[in-house]
């Protein structure tokens, strides 16, 4: 099989879909591997490391689309990439449709085969492909609320973790996964005062045995939000439904009794954000202010930084790329459970159950039937 893999092409997102890793393996199992020409430059792996992996170079996207019929990416196709997608072509990366109806339609348009790294699931129910991305979000959560927090960049002028004789930062964090997780563990290594909320008491419970008296944890209420929210200085949004729109946490109502200079971090906001005031934004122009605070909205947060993010990711998603590879993609899917359930989009109709409703239509599974 051909796997093409593009120049990433977002805003400042610098990842890229394969390391030279991947393609030597890929390679090494009889596939032919094209990388678009700068591919991995954001993440210092250069056009001489792909060749020496195995992989061509093409000049340019087009040719890749063109060519490959395995396309290999990391973030959402953009409309330009969306055109030149193809009816029996597989395309492999996150997706987040649940939030973005024109990517959606761009995608029934092509007659393409879309996969989602984002709901494909382990075993265990786990989302494998997800997690590695959500580890690193959640610590970076941590790093960009403490810098929005300096004045000088709008906030309320706290360190979080204080000094002796002064109170450190309350944070709260909205979600006990992995994102929230990471971010508990980057907030109580900084010394600030949090608290982690979940609707899950075994969840709960795990987060309290593991951090011990350094962590907080509540039940998930309305009242209890709004009373954490309103005394809080950062409040980290790592609220994850698979496949569907976030819910929101935290109303414009409860935005106008925080403290001006407050910031907000919406981790979840490739799924439509768990606040009610959030947008997307990018690491060009991160945050905005509605009622005196800060939200910091980035929809590809570990795009920040690169090498870590893809190496990581990379780690994940290489034994499905090889299955998809080696097997084909119908064959791949009856074969994992798991992989199937990250089917999105094929030959023009939404087949996920989940997105569909996010989107408001019907989904028609006509490809997932057809595996089984």
């Amino acid at each position: 099989m051909r796997i093409g893999v593009p120049k990433e092409i977002k805003v400042h997102e610098y990842r890229v879909g394969l390391v030279p890793a991947g393609v030597r393996e890929l390679v090494g199992a009889g596939h032919e591997v094209l990388v678009e020409t700068g591919a991995g430059n954001g993440i210092g792996v250069d056009d001489t490391q792909y060749r020496a992996a195995g992989a061509s170079i093409a000049n340019t996207a087009a040719e890749v689309f063109e060519r490959a019929d395995l396309v290999v990416k990391v973030k959402e196709p953009q409309p330009v990439e969306c055109e030149m997608l193809r009816p029996g072509q597989v395309l492999f990366t996150y997706l987040h449709l649940a939030a973005d109806p024109t990517q959606a339609k761009g995608l029934m348009k092509s007659g393409a085969t879309a996969i989602a790294y984002e709901t494909v699931t382990a075993p265990n129910g786990s989302l494998p492909l997800l997690t590695p991305m959500s580890e690193v979000a959640g610590r970076m959560s941590i790093q960009v609320g403490a810098a929005s927090l300096q004045k000088a960049n709008g906030g309320f002028g706290i360190l979080l973790g204080g000094v002796p004789g002064v109170q450190p930062a309350k944070v709260v964090i909205l979600g006990g996964g992995v994102a929230g997780k990471h971010a508990a563990e980057m907030a109580v290594g900084m010394r600030a005062d949090v608290t982690i909320v979940d609707r899950s008491l075994d969840r709960l419970r795990e987060l309290s045995a593991t951090f011990g008296a350094s962590l907080l944890t509540a039940y998930s209420t309305t009242e209890t939000v709004e009373r954490l929210v309103r005394e809080a200085d950062l409040v980290i949004g790592a609220v994850l439904v698979a496949g569907a729109a976030a819910p929101k946490l935290v109303t414009r109502a409860m935005l106008g009794t925080m403290k001006r200079g407050a910031v907000l971090v919406d981790i979840s906001i490739d799924q439509g954000g768990c606040f009610e005031t959030s947008r997307p934004t990018t690491h060009a122009e991160p945050t905005f202010v509605v009622d005196g605070v800060i939200h910091y909205c980035v929809a590809n947060m570990p795009g920040a930084v690169p090498r870590t993010s893809t190496f990581a990711l990379t780690n994940a998603t290489l034994p499905y790329i090889r299955a998809l590879a080696d097997l084909g993609w119908q064959a791949a899917l009856k074969r994992d459970p798991g992989l199937a359930a990250g089917l999105n989009v094929h030959a023009g109709e939404i087949t996920h159950d989940v997105v569909a409703r996010a989107l408001g239509m019907k989904a028609r599974p006509a490809a997932v039937a057809a595996i089984r």
